[in-house]
């Protein structure tokens, strides 16, 4: 147990009436969501690997439909990762569905398919850092370990007027040594789950519902007035911009070229179609340059239209080109031609689940 720091904790903040309150109101006001159906560790850390930039709303039906497919860590762990990523397909973020199954794996050949509720232990698997860990500590074995996000940094920097940038990594430190001095020991599955159901749906970034907040007499920035004030956060940088030409090249036989991304990087294996770097090649050398990339001849072409996908650090502004091919080998390694059924086998990311409807 990491040695706790009782200065930080306000003198009047009562810390055994700030449990019973938050425990009590979770209790009560819970959302009935799937994970919560019982214990399981298993499908805690899989609910808690989707969460990470995902809304509830959106992570339940993918939720459901991977426990049913993956129900244990055995059958996730024997699993062929393209299968994986179709069940996530959508979801984004697609290096969690790969490091999850990679430590599940481990899980199923270290552990027997038991989840480890040993700290050093569940850390050390890929894919799972300090909050992960302790929500799944917390959650599903009633461990008293902090389970810290932005949700709770935002709780928390109100209730006991924090005023320490959270963009930094230091202030999470910070905030995971809070939760632990007033963390409940009786039951911490559901204070974290509190603070964390706290955020989602009174404690929220903008215009938080003071007055139905249950823990609202122990809140340091409402007393002061100054809840829209926290928290503190510096704005990240800049997303970059990056145009592309986006290809929909079809042969004679209605099918189209389609290829998977590296094993590694941005949205690694799945499968798009091909791009090729607009701010590096102009629009009438489209030719030369997928007969070099793809051994493939095509012309005709004709602009369908454009479309944005935004990610957290970058954003692709794309041109969609339909092609016809009219001669050539294909010569591109991780490329193929993929009818209608392929299309909808092969896990595709959102950017290019889009385009399909040009086709």
């Amino acid at each position: 147990m990491n040695k706790i720091d009782a200065s930080l904790i306000p003198d009047r903040f009562d810390k055994q009436q700030f449990q019973d309150d938050l425990t009590t109101w979770f209790q009560r006001e819970k959302r009935d969501l799937p994970w919560r159906k019982d214990q399981d560790p298993y499908k805690i850390w899989v609910s808690e690997i989707m969460l990470q930039q995902t809304r509830v709303d959106t992570v339940i039906p993918y939720f459901n439909r991977f426990i049913h497919r993956f129900p244990t860590p055995e059958a996730l762990a024997e699993a062929d990762e393209q299968d994986v990523l179709k069940e996530w397909e959508g979801l984004g973020y697609y290096s969690r569905a790969r490091n999850l199954q990679s430590a599940v794996k481990e899980v199923v050949a270290r552990y027997n398919g038991k989840i480890p509720d040993d700290p050093d232990a569940l850390g050390r698997l890929k894919g799972v850092g300090p909050y992960t860990k302790g929500a799944i500590l917390s959650i599903a074995f009633d461990q008293p370990e902090p389970a810290v996000d932005g949700n709770v940094m935002r709780v928390l920097s109100r209730i006991l007027y924090v005023e320490e940038d959270i963009a930094k990594a230091a202030t999470k430190k910070l905030f995971e040594q809070l939760v632990r001095a007033i963390i409940s020991e009786k039951d911490p599955s559901s204070f974290n789950q509190g603070l964390m159901e706290l955020g989602a749906l009174i404690c929220t970034p903008k215009n938080p519902q003071c007055m139905l907040c249950p823990v609202q007499e122990h809140c340091a920035a409402f007393r002061m007035g100054i809840e829209q004030s926290l928290p503190v956060k510096t704005k990240g940088k800049k997303q970059k911009v990056q145009p592309y030409y986006v290809i929909l090249a079809t042969n004679d036989k209605k099918e189209v070229l389609i290829e998977q991304r590296p094993e590694d990087g941005l949205l690694a294996n799945l499968w798009q179609f091909p791009m090729a770097q607009a701010d590096e090649l102009d629009f009438q050398d489209l030719s030369e340059w997928f007969l070099e990339q793809y051994g493939l001849a095509i012309e005709s072409f004709e602009k369908l239209g454009q479309d944005k996908h935004v990610f957290s650090h970058l954003v692709w502004e794309m041109e969609i080109v339909k092609a016809a091919i009219t001669g050539g080998s294909l010569s591109h390694h991780r490329a193929k031609f993929a009818n209608e059924q392929d299309l909808q086998v092969n896990p595709f990311p959102v950017s290019h689940q889009k385009i399909m409807e040009y086709l």
